[in-house]
């Protein structure tokens, strides 16, 4: 199965710095091979007296380098040098207020001070300090600075009880967004390119995830959408810069997805429908990825309806829901592109013509037809594809991939629609 987005055999340097967030290494490390990557670490001083450089080695299966392997004699090239060379993407999680100063004004004192500067790929930096030291005046300048830099993917850090017993902003990034961005990374690298801010300052609105309607106490209608596709849009939306709101029904996806983004929560189509008419007049690209329940009871029951009593009750008690992509696009304003979702069955002439009709009658600019009736892909999995379309019978084919290179593929279209 094709998955472009695969760390198996990706060579990663994961670089730990003097954070007490440094005791989540391990964790990444351990989670970065079980996907199959080859992992070098490299360690800070004050890092090691967090965690220790044994236990990196350990989980890498290779040496942990420290400042003090920069200059051994039997080196055929400078350390800082080689290891720049071999990585393939650098994670540097935590990144400290320290490594952070020193990166941002170039100062290359220390191992890790100096293959940051030497680096010729990608840099993610997740940063973790305590809130005072993140609201300092002098660490904001420095993260303005490298936000702005091509060749780095900035993880600001999420509000959380600290180890100080404080709460508030400081808490490294949970892992599952480091991984995102990991494979985003590699994603773009396989392109030759960097993951950039090319959405910066553009607003996004998706939806996500499925309705529930109830037709008694026990019994709802619902589908098998996980949200997961709608979830990484959002997600690899952000990694580019753009503001994100994510409206979602019940979704299954694990919750730390979710960080970093503005969610909101909604059960039914009428909540989901509400909720998007107050939120898009603020949006530039609205991304209609929630699979809504079709159909609904009028009169549900407060009461469980006993089997007998079941179907005569609500044979003529079921209405359809809101077209939600339809009524959005009524109110769609001159600046604003839809990307609307058909999840659709059939050969893919049949898949391409039913989206192309949804695309026109929903009033949508584009349309992500994707098939639901083909073994490992569609609802409820990691992988899919479909057909992105257009104006002028554009017609893009998107070939099974995984969800995040998926989002990545689409976020390139809507970039190059009119944005």
């Amino acid at each position: 199965m094709n998955n472009p987005t695969s760390l198996a055999g990706k060579k990663i340097l994961v670089a730990v710095t003097g954070s007490i967030a440094a005791v989540k290494a391990p964790i990444l490390i351990s989670r970065l091979i079980k996907a199959g990557a080859e992992i070098k670490c490299v360690i800070t001083q004050s890092a090691a007296k967090l965690v220790s450089p044994l236990s990196l080695s350990t989980l890498s299966r290779n040496k942990c380098f420290q400042d003090k392997d920069q200059w051994e004699d039997h080196q055929t090239k400078p350390l800082h040098i080689a290891l720049a060379e071999w990585a393939e993407l650098i994670i540097v999680a935590p990144m400290s207020a320290t490594s952070l100063s020193k990166f941002t004004h170039g100062n290359a004192d220390g191992l890790l001070a100096s293959i940051l500067l030497a680096a010729q790929s990608q840099i993610i930096i997740a940063a973790a300090m305590n809130t005072s030291m993140w609201s300092n005046q002098s660490v904001k300048k420095n993260w303005k600075d490298i936000k702005t830099r091509d060749e780095v993917i900035s993880l600001e850090p999420s509000e959380g009880l600290l180890a100080c017993d404080r709460i508030g902003d400081g808490k490294m990034i949970n892992l599952d967004v480091i991984e995102l961005a990991s494979e985003s990374a590699l994603i773009f690298r396989a392109q030759n390119k960097f993951l950039t801010q090319d959405f910066k300052n553009i607003r996004f609105l998706v939806s996500a995830g499925p309705t529930i309607e109830d037709l008694d106490a026990a019994r709802q209608l619902t589908n098998r959408s996980s949200g997961l596709m709608g979830v990484l849009i959002a997600q690899a939306a952000k990694l580019r810069g753009a503001q994100v709101d994510l409206v979602h029904g019940p979704i299954t996806v694990q919750k730390e997805l979710l960080e970093g983004i503005n969610t909101f929560k909604v059960r039914s189509s009428t909540e989901m429908g509400v909720q998007l008419e107050a939120l898009q007049p603020s949006a530039e690209v609205i991304v209609m990825a929630a699979a809504v329940s079709d159909f609904k009871r009028k009169h549900p029951s407060d009461n469980k309806i006993s089997k007998e009593l079941f179907i005569n009750s609500i044979f003529n008690d079921i209405e359809m829901t809101p077209d939600l992509i339809k009524n959005q696009t009524k109110r769609k304003l001159a600046n604003q592109i839809f990307l609307g979702f058909a999840a659709e069955t059939g050969s893919d002439e049949e898949v391409k013509e039913k989206g192309e009709k949804k695309r026109i009658l929903k009033g949508c600019d584009l349309l992500m037809a994707n098939p639901i009736d083909r073994d490992g892909q569609g609802f409820d999995t990691n992988f899919n594809s479909g057909f992105l379309l257009g104006p002028q019978r554009m017609i893009k084919n998107l070939s099974l991939s995984t969800k995040l290179s998926i989002s990545h593929q689409i976020l390139d279209e809507i970039r190059n629609f009119k944005l």
